[in-house]
């Protein structure tokens, strides 16, 4: 599906200390106007449990997270569904470079990619999963298991846990 504007806003300023990037917002997202909102999506609890937030947050308090020093953002802004639904140019050249003139700009500390493929489409096909010692800029990489609930067969929560610490350790609590 695509759309004129933004399906979710960009959720990104100077001074995050971590960005998530997904691929596209899912039919649900597209629908709520929030992001990772199919119930069945693992991003809310897991942020909660592996300590990046201090409470489990609905969808709709996604703005919530800028107080946290966490933004986020996708690689497709104009198109929303599942990967395979997707315009093939959606997740192309075009928009991987578009991401990372966005990350150069605000610098983050990290960006999790929260799944292979939106890792794969900016960083490369031959991408794996966790840290990554390339950078966007100053920004330290990781590609993280996907939280969707099409993507639970390859479910891990470590990675995730990881990059929370990781995050504590350069930014405190």
């Amino acid at each position: 599906m695509r759309d004129d504007a933004h399906i979710l806003p960009d959720r990104l300023k100077p001074g995050l200390k971590l960005v998530f990037c997904g691929t596209a917002a899912g039919r649900q997202s597209a629908l709520q106007k929030a992001y990772y909102a199919n119930k069945q999506n693992k991003f809310w609890r897991t942020l909660y449990e592996v300590g990046l937030t201090p409470h489990l947050f609905e969808p709709r308090e996604y703005p919530g997270l800028w107080r946290l020093g966490i933004g986020l953002t996708d690689i497709a802004k104009y198109a929303y569904g599942m990967d395979h639904q997707l315009p093939k140019e959606s997740l192309g050249r075009e928009a991987a470079e578009a991401l990372r003139a966005r990350i150069l700009k605000i610098a983050p500390r990290h960006l999790a990619f929260t799944s292979l493929t939106a890792g794969r489409a900016v960083m490369g096909k031959k991408a794996c999963p966790g840290e990554h010692e390339e950078r966007i800029g100053t920004t330290q990489i990781w590609i993280l298991p996907s939280p969707s609930p099409l993507a639970s067969n390859h479910w891990d929560i470590a990675p995730w846990r990881a990059l929370a610490g990781k995050v504590r350790k350069s930014h405190g609590p």
